[in-house]
């Protein structure tokens, strides 16, 4: 059995997660649900968007699938991944049929670094001329996402991993970045991994002008956080991108979309980013057959193309479009 704690959150979120565990229902699984609360919503009941309860669920649990927040989520979000220290932030960019994919076979990983940065919002502040924020970047934690970056790579059959910075203006803190990417580089030579480096702004043509060409690209919280976003456009939108939160000891599964409290409430929000984030959770809880099981069935929905949602140019509703990828979930148990 498997506890997970589930944080439904604002606008689509709730709307999201309820299609995707009525899906997980039919999985040869034993999956224990405890629901929590954060968000604006929860600010509002409870004065605060991320009580100490739900942390605590939150660190007890075998993993914990996370809806949206709306205006509350970096008070939610990003406090729940320093909370449970969860350095790895992954965000795959990945093509799939029946979406509006700039391109058809686009398939790597973006791995974030999720504790530093300008996100850590350490010391920001007014000051008499504007405002002002310190950018923290530190050994310890960019070695940590640099060895994870290439570790994925070999795990995964990948031949190169991507660093991506600013050294050439920040020359302290991406300096810092690069050295350490390159020192951890020579770790995995041996391993048959290459690796190579480009700024971030020629990284964000390049995502545009040759995407094929990545595998794994690692880097810093701010940039990660944008070019992840600019990955999302090359394959069909955020409806379409789930992600993972990993760290030493606990892991948290979100789709990078928001509340998008205009659809909120309609019924017609798309439900794939949060059901590919419950295919990263099954993979690190070791479910992989549960885990392409339910992979497949998703494929399977996109390219029949009868039961898609508005954004991807169909009629359906969420929970019609759930319905769909259970159904194709469930053919593989029987079989």
């Amino acid at each position: 059995m498997y506890n997970i704690t589930v944080i439904p959150g604002d606008g689509i979120g709730k709307e999201v997660m309820k299609a995707t565990l009525s899906v997980l229902d039919a999985l040869n699984l034993n999956l224990n649900y405890t629901f929590a609360e954060a968000g604006d919503e929860c600010l509002e009941i409870n004065g605060e968007a991320l009580p100490e309860k739900t942390i605590q669920l939150c660190k007890k649990s075998d993993a914990c699938l996370f809806g949206a927040a709306g205006e509350t989520a970096a008070d939610v979000i990003v406090k729940l991944r320093h909370e449970m220290e969860l350095f790895a932030n992954l965000r795959p960019v990945k093509s799939y049929p029946g979406t509006n994919a700039l391109f058809n076979d686009i398939d790597f990983m973006i791995v974030r670094e999720n504790t530093e940065g300008l996100y850590k919002q350490d010391e920001e502040k007014y000051t008499e001329n504007g405002a002002e924020a310190k950018r923290i970047i530190t050994r310890q934690a960019e070695s940590r996402i640099c060895d994870y970056a290439f570790k994925y790579a070999v795990k995964h059959g990948k031949s190169k991993v991507t660093g991506v910075h600013k050294a050439n203006v920040l020359k302290k803190t991406d300096g810092l970045f690069k050295k350490i990417f390159y020192e951890t580089a020579e770790n995995y030579k041996n391993k048959g991994i290459d690796a190579e480096d480009f700024y971030v702004d020629a990284t964000a043509m390049y995502l545009i002008t040759q995407p094929k060409t990545f595998e794994v690209l690692v880097t810093t919280n701010l940039f990660g956080d944008i070019l992840s976003d600019e990955g999302a456009g090359l394959v069909g939108g955020l409806g379409l991108i789930p992600s993972a939160n990993i760290g030493e000891n606990g892991a948290l599964f979100e789709p990078v979309h928001g509340s998008a409290p205009d659809i909120a409430g309609k019924g017609i929000a798309n439900p794939l980013a949060m059901m590919l984030s419950a295919v990263m959770m099954l993979n690190y809880l070791g479910e992989t057959e549960e885990a392409e099981n339910l992979d497949k069935s998703i494929l399977k929905v996109l390219k029949e193309s009868k039961n898609l949602t508005p954004d991807l140019n169909g009629n359906s509703t969420t929970d019609e479009m759930a319905e769909a990828v259970k159904i194709e979930l469930l053919k593989f148990n029987k079989s």
